[in-house]
């Protein structure tokens, strides 16, 4: 008994001490040199791009499938299975014949097309702004007036909702470049309140009566005023292959946006795509996508993995239906053994998945940028972090994801390769704006001056962490880097609060007007990180005289009770970021509510507009700008310790 475990022991040692060498393990097996075997914690759940949900999965679906662009190693874009594209914009306003136009003999569509077109010739003064515009104009035509018929259901009614639409006239604009102030710059030469003053209520009928907030809402929803159909032209690569063989073209791209629109496919990317007005194939390598309005992260949505449409289209699933003596008329994507035995165009094929144990890849010979260096690749499933380490050692295994104790000491070893990046997410404290005292700016910034963050990313990250300023990724050029952390400095921050009120009472605890300045900070249990975070955060701010309580919450009722409630005083959490910088959800005054994702509370009339514009600017450098910006203005008013 006694024996066994220093067996074990010396074994492990062992292990540690000695790690055989690439040419030693090839000896009986040189394979082994053309292998690459990574390890995961977890299996994958689905291998099917537009299906999949989890960081395993994607993992796989990654090297099996590609798409039509992904990003170089400065985060740009760059084209994969797509060698080309373009953005322009169609966009179109009404003719609002009731208009006076300035300088113009009538309002009536030939009118304002001679009007424009005049503009687009003449060289009259103009600020830069409008000149930019004007010049980026390439065509004005007329859309003629039009009636038609619409039906929309209606919640507790039998019949739909039959609407006939008297459409007036329209002006299209192609444009150059995708332009989100086109009609604000407009109304220089068409009057300021051109835009404003058309009224589409007049112009619909209903079958049954309805009320007049539902009809405005149905008049603007179907007689805008103005739109901006942005446009993106994909040319696709030629000679692009499947792994079966079949050439990539544009019909498949054109069945993925399909299939994870299809409602039956449950698709969890639906959200991405729901901006897309039509995708129109123009010839087997060209396509042309129109989006419904401005979405400037739309470029980024087609880095998605294509499927090969004559696997998984409606007659295929039907025949695979059939096959496994399944109902044809309700067999969908999901069912598919596709999922299991997928087929991209990616430079892995797939070779065998066993749940719970590996998935097994061998490197795709007709991929277009020729064949990848290894020959396969497997994926390990080891649950144990501990076990991962020991295969590491015993050369078992080729990479796994070290815990940040570790990182320092393997770094150190020669016989390891290690590497190490900043991750996509960062940490960091938030503060309830609707409760006091953190609804004055003045204690949050003192709260952040007190807390010595440098300390954290010392002892409780291993120096395997960075300082962040704003919410947006550091890698990116969205991230600006001019603004610089709070300093630590618990005698300003005492300063701080004392301008806010907050002064030493008996005992040395900050009081205002008799009341002490308390609060408690929380954070889910399971994550020892947070948890040493909450106690740092804790001491410091007791050493500048807050009374601080803690309170560790576990994770579903934390999220259910706490945040969707926005049941808290400050809480330790984080992001993990897409590198698309569309901060909506997080930031906006709009989202502030129970269950959504502002849950501090954080409003700023500047900042909401800026988030807008981030949303519908198309063009990088003035995109770029507005993060700046914004990120500013954040780190300013400090709703969150940045960590």
């Amino acid at each position: 008994m006694i024996a066994v475990p220093l067996v074990l022991a010396t074994l492990l040692l062992q292990s540690y001490f000695w790690v055989p060498t690439y040419e030693e393990q090839a000896r009986g097996n040189p394979g082994r040199l053309e292998e690459y075997i990574n390890a995961s914690i977890g299996d994958a759940g689905i291998l099917n791009p537009i299906l999949s949900a989890d960081s395993a999965s994607s993992e796989i679906n990654n090297l099996v499938f590609e798409g039509l662009i992904d990003r170089d190693e400065n985060l740009r874009f760059r084209g994969r299975v797509a060698e080309a594209w373009s953005i322009t914009e169609e966009a179109y306003f009404i003719v609002n014949d009731s208009a006076q136009l300035p300088g113009a003999a009538g309002a009536d569509p030939d009118s304002i097309r001679r009007l424009l077109e005049e503009v687009r010739r003449s060289a009259g003064e103009r600020t830069p702004e409008l000149q930019r515009t004007i010049a980026n104009i390439r065509a004005v035509a007329v859309e003629p007036a039009r009636r038609y018929e619409v039906t929309r259901p209606r919640a507790g009614a039998a019949e739909p909702l039959l609407i006939e639409v008297d459409a007036p006239a329209r002006i299209r604009l192609s444009l150059g470049e995708v332009d989100m102030d086109l009609f604000t710059r407009l109304a220089a030469i068409l009057g300021p309140d051109y835009f404003d003053q058309f009224r589409p209520e007049g112009r619909i009928r209903t079958s049954q009566p309805i009320d007049a907030k539902e009809l405005a809402a149905l008049a603007a929803e179907l007689l805008p005023a103005t739109e901006h159909n942005p446009v993106i032209e994909f040319r696709l690569r030629p000679g692009v292959r499947f792994h079966d063989g079949r050439p990539v073209q544009a019909e498949d791209v054109k069945f993925t946006y399909e299939a994870i629109m299809d409602p039956r496919n449950l698709s969890p990317r639906v959200a991405d795509y729901e901006p897309v007005k039509s995708v129109e194939v123009l010839d087997p390598l060209r396509l042309r996508i129109v989006y419904k309005r401005l979405y400037s992260p739309a470029i980024g949505t087609w880095a998605m993995g294509i499927l090969p449409a004559h696997l998984l289209n409606t007659e295929a699933l039907r025949r695979e239906a059939a096959a496994s003596g399944q109902n044809p008329d309700t067999f969908t994507m999901r069912q598919s053994a596709f999922n299991r035995r997928p087929v991209g165009c990616g430079p892995f094929v797939f070779r065998e998945w066993k749940s719970d144990q590996y998935i097994f890849l061998d490197r795709f010979e007709g991929y277009w940028e020729g064949p990848p260096n290894y020959r396969s690749y497997a994926y390990r499933i080891i649950p144990d972090l501990l076990t991962q380490e020991m295969e590491f050692y015993a050369g078992t295994i080729d990479s796994y994801g070290v815990q940040p104790h570790q990182a320092e000491r393997l770094s150190q070893d020669t016989r390891f390769q290690s590497f190490s990046g900043t991750s996509f997410s960062y940490a960091y404290i938030g503060y309830n704006l609707r409760r006091p005292p953190f609804d004055d700016l003045r204690v949050r910034r003192a709260l952040t001056m007190a807390l010595d963050v440098e300390k954290i990313i010392r002892y409780v990250l291993h120096q395997q962490g960075e300082r962040t300023t704003g919410p947006f990724l550091k890698q990116t050029d969205f991230y600006n880097p001019s603004v610089t952390p709070l300093p630590y400095d618990p005698a300003g921050a005492i300063a701080l609060l004392a301008e806010a009120g907050w002064r030493p009472g008996p005992g040395g605890r900050l009081e205002k007007e008799g009341r002490s300045l308390q609060f408690t900070l929380i954070t889910n249990s399971g994550n020892d990180t947070r948890k040493s975070i909450l106690a740092i955060a804790q001491d410091a701010w007791k050493q500048i005289g807050i009374d601080v309580r803690t309170d560790l919450v576990e994770w579903s009722v934390f999220i259910r009770e706490r945040v969707n409630k926005l049941d808290f005083d400050a809480i330790v959490l984080g992001w993990s970021m897409g590198i698309d910088p569309d901060l909506y959800q997080i930031w906006h005054s709009s989202q502030t509510g129970p269950h959504q994702l502002n849950f501090v509370g954080y409003q700023n009339p500047e900042a909401d507009e800026l988030i807008i514009r981030i949303r519908q600017e198309f063009n990088h450098e003035r995109l770029v700008d507005y993060c700046h910006r914004l990120h500013a203005i954040i780190a300013h008013d400090q709703p969150y310790t940045f960590l």
